[in-house]
């Protein structure tokens, strides 16, 4: 288990642990907006994009958050046709999700409180980013009661007796 604070968040879950997934990546976040990431040749390219590559490359990608994105995040999305057009592409939106979540390939995952921003994952100024902190674990057991509690969380077994339904524009099981 390792310890990543601040902007080690961004240089261990999204330089390394993103793109080390070659089977599924899930990503588990309350907030979602416009985030640009270094593509190893010295440009800043959108989160996004390199989402978008993921699916090209047949991994399997799964977004769950919590709340609808700002506009300069939707004008981002509808620029990559996989999202729509792929089938491995799955994405539910939950507004009790609070969580803070990357797995890859179920093999390694981070757990902490940043969300899927430039100030949550340290990728903006040092004195612009938010503090944060979370752990990076190879730990089996602790990955795999994760990944069942998402799948879990995924089918819909929390929507049911949910007494948010009200506010969910996506309930599962109607």
């Amino acid at each position: 288990m390792q310890l990543v604070l601040n902007a080690q968040t961004y240089e261990t879950v999204l330089l390394r642990l993103v793109p080390e997934a070659k089977r599924y990546l899930w990503v588990v976040t309350a907030d979602l907006k416009d985030l640009f990431v270094e593509d190893g040749a010295g440009k800043f390219i959108p989160f996004l994009a390199v989402l978008a590559e993921k699916l090209r490359q047949g991994v399997e990608v799964r977004l769950i958050h919590a709340k609808e994105p700002g506009p300069r995040f939707r004008e981002e999305f509808d620029r990559f046709p996989e999202f729509v057009r792929s089938d491995l592409f799955e994405r539910i939106l939950c507004p009790r999700m609070h969580m803070k979540a990357v797995v890859a390939d179920g093999r390694i995952a981070y757990i902490g409180s940043a969300n899927l921003t430039g100030a949550g994952m340290g990728a903006k100024a040092e004195n612009r980013r938010n503090f944060e902190a979370g752990f990076v674990t190879e730990d089996k057991e602790q990955i795999a009661q994760l990944m069942s509690f998402l799948d879990s969380f995924y089918l819909g077994d929390w929507c049911t007796n949910c007494q948010r339904r009200d506010v969910c524009p996506e309930p599962v099981g109607g």
